[in-house]
């Protein structure tokens, strides 16, 4: 079995997570991905999504991203989105709630770049919420 892979999620303003995993599911612009130990060198644009780490202690770790890229090269992983957060530092009713809120404003249809990242930011943050229950 090959060793673990060291991974570190990144936002502009903070490291996320980082650890040791056994895999990793994330959705790429190309559809979903899985990463396993001596995967090949990767770069790809990643969607806003719910990015899955199983870590090596059995236990597993759910990001929402607003996008962004994941890297591997070398038994290494860096997933860097301007915007990441744990499921664990939400719940799925908040997530809802947000989302709600930000199709308001997307249905009102009045509305820019920045409010259209906050649907997307809000989707992603239920996604993970909900696959973290």
């Amino acid at each position: 079995m090959a060793d673990p892979m060291q991974v570190e999620v990144v936002a502009a303003d903070r490291v996320v997570w980082s650890g040791t995993s056994s895999n990793i599911i994330a959705k790429t612009v190309e559809g979903e991905i899985g990463i396993l130990p001596g995967h090949a060198p990767l770069l790809a644009v990643l969607e806003p999504s719910a990015v899955v780490i199983f870590c090596d202690d059995g236990t597993r770790e759910v990001v929402a991203v607003e996008g962004g890229f994941i890297s591997v090269s070398q038994g290494r992983v860096s997933i860097l989105s301007e915007y990441a957060r744990l499921a664990t530092e939400m719940s799925v009713r908040d997530a809802e709630r947000e989302l709600d809120a930000a199709q308001q404003v997307l249905d009102s249809g009045d509305y820019d770049d920045d409010d259209r990242r906050r649907f997307d930011r809000a989707s992603a943050q239920l996604r993970a919420a909900q696959k973290a229950q």
